[in-house]
């Protein structure tokens, strides 16, 4: 009897515990701690400064060959593996190739339509220090996830792209993309024509 007493108490105690509801667990995301971006300017040869990150690499820059003044600045940021893509070409004043340049930037943002989910664009507006441009952030699962352009209108033009050395994976890529989009802002906020 003992023994049927005691089953009885622990098949009771069972029934009773089981009757809680299930809460789910909250879905976990992954913590990725960047640093707090410190900046420097930069001091080289081009026609411009501007500030970088300082967890970038120097810049590697390299003079293009094309009709106007030209570069091809890498500015890598090796612990995220992604790497901001600069162009700078001298607008020439015989030929106003500024429309041209407007043309091919615009053009660039747009073919990212076909994968993008959405393309919020960022105008820009320094009058002091002639510096007018758009940001462009692509959402989606797209090679280059931020773009941008800025110009004096007269004298110079500079393009930006970033990369990732990563297959497009819009979720796995965005914090890195975002961190990485800030100082691009920063670049065009601090950006100065020489």
């Amino acid at each position: 009897m003992k023994k049927n007493s005691l089953l009885i108490i622990l098949l009771g105690l069972f029934l009773v515990a089981c009757h809680n509801d299930y809460i789910p667990k909250p879905k976990a995301y992954l913590r990725l701690d960047y640093p707090e971006p410190k900046y420097q300017t930069t001091n080289n040869n081009l026609p411009f400064t501007f500030e970088k990150n300082t967890i970038s690499k120097p810049l590697v820059i390299q003079k293009l060959n094309a009709p106007t003044e030209s570069y091809g600045i890498n500015l890598n940021y090796p612990s995220l593996k992604g790497t901001v893509f600069l162009t700078y070409k001298a607008i020439d004043q015989n030929e106003k190739n500024l429309k041209d340049f407007l043309h091919d930037a615009q053009k660039f943002t747009l073919e990212h339509t076909k994968m993008a989910d959405e393309i919020p664009a960022y105008p820009y507006e320094n009058p002091v220090h002639h510096v007018y441009g758009i940001l462009s952030v692509v959402k989606g699962n797209v090679a280059s996830p931020a773009q941008f352009y800025v110009t004096d209108s007269t004298e110079h033009f500079l393009t930006g792209s970033l990369y990732f050395e990563s297959r497009p994976n819009y979720d796995s890529i965005l914090p890195a993309a975002a961190y990485i989009q800030k100082d691009m802002r920063h670049l065009m906020e601090t950006l100065k024509w020489k």
